[in-house]
């Protein structure tokens, strides 16, 4: 694709208020990603070039995969590609994908560097779990059953995964391998959600601005509840945020102190899952692929799969959860649900007492 094609910025974008439609760049549907190439970039041999011999660098100096810097790895021409991508998962459409990592050529712990250096230029790596993960690999590890205790996460499972967005700003996923069958994706506007429920139910949007109970899955930081509430559809300097947390917003009914869902707010969460559906795009990341999705304004769904038998043909990608130092505002009640947040800090991931970070270059 020619340079100039990828990342074009919409400047259209006007202050968000409760209960009015939201015009902002980051509403789009499938068909308008089906139909555009504006939100994908694929690498050329020169950016790949760049990218092994920065790899190559790190590997000469014996460095830890989390103590690499982005002057450690540097990429002087794919820098302003980077640049360009950013802004668009910030000010765009909130989405992105990068084509053509050539991870068949590496090991894993060479693929996970050249990865941590691309994704520097993004964001912070943030901790994914309570192990203090900043290198994530979605790989099956407990089968098809994503409930066989409060504390699974669905990412370790070949289950069919609800759409939702992660506990930080940005999720990135890169594909090492594919499954047999399945485990595609399924992504949406939260944007889009928003104003076609607004046409269609405004009722049910005023039930989804008011504060909703999440469930931490065990996952609980210092003095916290197990839980911890947040609206859906939330509001702050004139920017609209969403934070949908399906599976978690119904787990939180296992805690009998907290109040059972009205109607109004089953058909709510109904009609999330409904125009999620509608909206979306559906694809199926190959390897080499990094996705890139800004929580606050995506959700992102994943099908079932059945996977090989041989462990090293198994569906692998490696994630980020990112944290965006110059991200959108976010209200206070996103804020609260982490530890020791000043106003302006950003989602730290979990964070739970006498966590180490760390890069595991094996599922875990």
């Amino acid at each position: 694709m020619p340079d100039d094609a990828a990342f074009q910025l919409s400047p259209n974008r006007e202050p968000a208020e409760p209960m009015k439609p939201v015009v902002d760049p980051a509403d789009w549907t499938g068909k308008d990603l089906e139909a555009s190439d504006d939100w994908k970039y694929a690498l050329t041999g020169a950016d790949v070039a760049e990218i092994e011999a920065a790899l190559a660098g790190v590997e000469a100096r014996g460095l830890e995969i989390k103590d690499i810097t982005l002057a450690d790895f540097p990429l002087p021409n794919l820098d302003a590609r980077l640049a360009a991508l950013k802004e668009q998962l910030l000010q765009g459409r909130g989405l992105a994908m990068i084509e053509g990592m050539p991870v068949e050529k590496w090991d894993i712990k060479q693929a996970a560097i050249a990865y941590w250096g691309v994704a520097l230029r993004i964001g912070e790596q943030v901790s994914q779990n309570y192990k203090g993960h900043l290198l994530g690999h979605v790989y099956d590890i407990l089968g098809s059953d994503r409930n066989s205790s409060t504390s699974t996460r669905a990412y370790h499972s070949s289950a069919e995964l609800n759409f939702h967005a992660d506990s930080c700003d940005v999720v990135v996923l890169m594909c090492l391998r594919q499954a047999k069958t399945g485990g595609g994706n399924r992504l949406a506007s939260t944007v889009a959600i928003y104003n076609e429920m607004l046409r269609r139910r405004p009722d049910l949007v005023e039930e989804l601005i008011k504060p909703w109970y999440r469930d931490r899955r065990n996952e609980i930081p210092p003095g916290k509840d197990p839980w911890f509430e947040l609206p859906v559809f939330h509001f702050a300097e004139g920017y609209l945020s969403v934070g949908w947390q399906n599976f978690y917003i119904r787990s939180a009914q296992r805690f009998e102190e907290l109040p059972r869902f009205t109607e109004r707010q089953k058909e709510a969460l109904d009609m999330m899952d409904t125009l999620a559906d509608e909206l979306c795009i559906s694809l199926t990341t190959k390897p080499g692929d990094i996705l890139f999705l800004h929580n606050h304004v995506t959700v992102h769904a994943r099908d079932e799969y059945e996977d090989w038998e041989d462990p090293d043909r198994m569906r692998h990608l490696l994630r980020f959860w990112l944290a965006m130092p110059d991200g959108r505002p976010l209200t206070d009640a996103v804020l609260d649900r982490y530890v020791g947040l000043k106003p302006g800090q950003r989602p730290a991931g979990i964070i739970v007492e006498n966590m180490e970070f760390s890069t595991p270059l094996i599922p875990e």
